[in-house]
């Protein structure tokens, strides 16, 4: 739903440069036309009043139908309710100022329609499908004891359990046919799964393979959560571009990444909350040691990641009623970086790994998505990830109401 408009009198973050430019912001059809007024004839003004306009917001590990943070209980819910949970999620994603998502385990075709065809007020929509878990692995949500049905044939909401090399071709065949941006896979334990060690690597080195060849030869790419350093190691030597999380990494493994070119998407605050919240709203203890184990290592993993020259960028992968803190996660994530590498990672950055550069920046040929914020954020870093009624939302050109 494009729109015509012209932002004036606006203090400009270009999405790379340290040095804000005073100037106005023409968008035609939804796209940058021009950085002047010279030829805004015939469109809606908006006056910035002096404030700061940065390139929408980015979240590279969002999750539209994780409504639950129970796996097993969010796979069985009826998928109508979750689809109209999903738009909900989306849509307070975007009044936030995150204009674009990339939802890694999760999403669909028929939800990506209604995004294309306006049918519902969300970020643009990047999406993986259910991502792909061995058995036994951290997408596998059965109890240890009680036995039952996994997802599987048809695919989860989330994750399907997919093992051996022929049926992780064929599964990720149908998602690339049914339109996914990027493949996802489990390679290492996780928090909220019940029966996987963290550390232990997922998936054998030829699965990994299989996933990857097939999505690199359409033009795809794989993305992995992943912790330990020899979960890191494991899926990036064997193709993975984009590791998930990373909580743990180490020099060793940081070097091999740098080496294969791979990103890393950091999701700090879904670990702050679960610690926070985690008791209240039911996660079982084995959950909770797991989440205290990548709590605390989560930021100095960044620090590592920036030494090396890995592509940092931004997500927050919060599952149920945690997603209203999807904010706050610039802000833990600020502690580590400050004000400028924070900006980056939440727009260019983020637009280099889902590889579109009409993402992520302010100039001519971009997307007019932006966020105009209630102050400066060099000045005032809180103005970043606090909602107040000086912050304003541009999706294709078009005030978020």
């Amino acid at each position: 739903m494009s729109h015509n408009l012209l932002i004036k009198n606006a203090l400009i973050f270009d999405g790379h440069s340290p040095d804000l430019r005073e100037g106005s912001i023409l968008i035609r059809n939804g796209e940058i036309e021009a950085l002047d007024e010279k030829s805004a004839s015939g469109v809606e003004v908006f006056d910035a009043g002096g404030r700061v306009v940065t390139p929408g917001f980015i979240d590279c590990h969002f999750h539209a139908y994780g409504i639950d943070l129970d796996m097993m209980r969010m796979e069985s819910t009826p998928r109508s309710y979750v689809a109209l949970k999903g738009h909900l999620r989306l849509e307070a994603a975007l009044r936030r100022g995150f204009t674009t998502v990339r939802d890694v385990a999760g999403g669909d075709s028929g939800l990506a329609l209604a995004v294309r065809e306006g049918l519902i007020a969300s970020p643009n929509y990047y999406y993986t499908g259910p991502a792909l878990s061995q058995t036994g692995g951290h997408g596998d949500a059965r109890h240890p004891v009680y036995d039952m049905c996994c997802a599987g044939g048809s695919g989860g909401i989330g994750v399907e359990v997919v093992d051996g090399v022929d049926p992780l071709r064929i599964a990720v065949r149908d998602r690339l046919r049914k339109g996914v941006h990027a493949i996802k896979i489990m390679a290492s334990g996780g928090v909220v799964s019940l029966t996987d060690p963290i550390r232990i690597p997922q998936y054998s080195a030829e699965e990994i393979r299989a996933v990857t060849e097939e999505a690199g030869r359409r033009g795809s790419y794989v993305a992995a959560h992943a912790y330990s350093p020899e979960a890191i190691v494991h899926a990036v030597t064997n193709g993975v571009r984009s590791i998930e999380h990373a909580n743990l990494l180490d020099d060793e493994a940081a070097a091999v990444m740098a080496a294969h070119s791979a990103v890393m998407i950091p999701t700090l605050v879904t670990y702050q909350m679960m610690a926070e919240k985690g008791a209240e709203i039911g996660m079982v203890e084995v959950a909770l040691k797991k989440n205290h184990e990548v709590l605390a290592s989560g930021k100095t993993a960044i620090e590592i990641a920036t030494r090396h020259g890995i592509l940092v960028g931004f997500g927050t992968d919060l599952m149920g009623d945690l997603e209203y803190a999807q904010l706050r996660g610039l802000e833990i994530q600020h502690e580590v970086q400050g004000t400028l590498e924070l900006l980056r990672s939440v727009t260019s950055r983020n637009a280099q790994v889902i590889g579109n550069p009409q993402h992520g920046s302010v100039a001519v040929g971009s997307f007019g998505d932006l966020v105009i914020l209630d102050g400066n954020p060099f000045e005032k870093p809180s103005v970043l990830w606090t909602m107040s009624e000086g912050r304003t939302v541009i999706k294709s050109g078009r005030v978020v109401k």
